[in-house]
């Protein structure tokens, strides 16, 4: 592990589109201490690949993995973090953006709360860099509250394993393993906390792995099962008692921040 070092995870698959601007927004971050370790998910477009074999030959920070067969985001997050050499750990998928002072700001943040996980605000924009809303983190987020629904944005995620250990991985399931892997450090730090200010850029596309949220309800009762233990029973009463209300509650906040944002911009 490399003091201060930050480690920035992110898959990518058939990204062509978007990841020159997502790697962009890492490399020029005030925050110089950085590497960019991309797992590629078996892409089958010759411009993914040309794009990546390109910032590799030119910034060393970047160091790329191709795989043989495609696994999923989740797998391919973990690949990279098995290759972090970071104190911090942070993500940014291949089709989001950070602001450039995101790292420096968080870095100096949990410097100065001393926690071991942290978290910020985003902006949501659509697949033409549109901004359509915002997502605004709550201040803090225990175990308890992160039980119910994940209010924790994974692009603007960043954890210490100088303060935790290099031990945290994504389930091994094809969506939601974010949520599984922040139930898994706050099981431990038991506290998260947030700066409020967005420092990213979400985009919610349609076709996204996230976007269907039907098809994400067995995932949602996966985690319980897999990540905190519970039986089936105990994670169906979780996800249809607790989380859809939280979910919906969060849904409309978000409706609510965002016309406001919208209105002040």
């Amino acid at each position: 592990m490399t003091s201060d070092l930050v480690s920035v995870i992110m898959p990518s698959y058939n990204s062509a589109k978007h990841i020159a601007e997502s790697i962009d927004s890492i490399l020029s971050q005030t925050y110089r201490h950085l590497e960019l370790l991309i797992t590629d998910d078996h892409s089958d477009d010759t411009a993914t690949l040309d794009i990546l074999r390109s910032y590799s030959e030119k910034d060393e920070r970047v160091n790329v993995l191709y795989l043989d067969s495609n696994h999923g985001p989740g797998y391919a997050r973990n690949k990279s973090i098995e290759r972090a050499k970071g104190r911090y750990i942070a993500f940014c998928d291949s089709d989001d953006r950070w602001f450039p002072e995101k790292l420096e700001r968080q870095i100096a943040f949990m410097e100065q709360k001393k926690c071991a996980l942290c978290y910020a605000s985003y902006i949501i924009c659509d697949d033409m860099n549109t901004e359509q809303g915002i997502g605004i983190a709550p201040s803090s987020i225990t175990f308890g509250q992160l039980k119910r629904d994940n209010k924790i944005g994974c692009l603007t995620a960043v954890y210490d394993t100088q303060m935790l250990g290099k031990k945290y991985y994504m389930p091994a399931i094809r969506k939601r393993q974010d949520w599984g892997l922040f139930l898994s450090i706050l099981r431990d730090c038991k506290k998260a906390y947030a700066i409020q200010e967005p420092l990213a850029f979400y985009r919610n596309r349609q076709n996204s792995v996230s976007s269907n949220k039907l098809g994400l309800i067995k995932y949602n009762i996966l985690i319980y099962q897999k990540v905190l233990g519970f039986s089936r029973l105990k994670s169906n009463l979780y996800f249809f008692c607790l989380f859809i209300p939280t979910h919906f509650k969060k849904l409309l906040k978000r409706r609510i921040d965002s016309f406001f944002y919208k209105k002040r911009k």
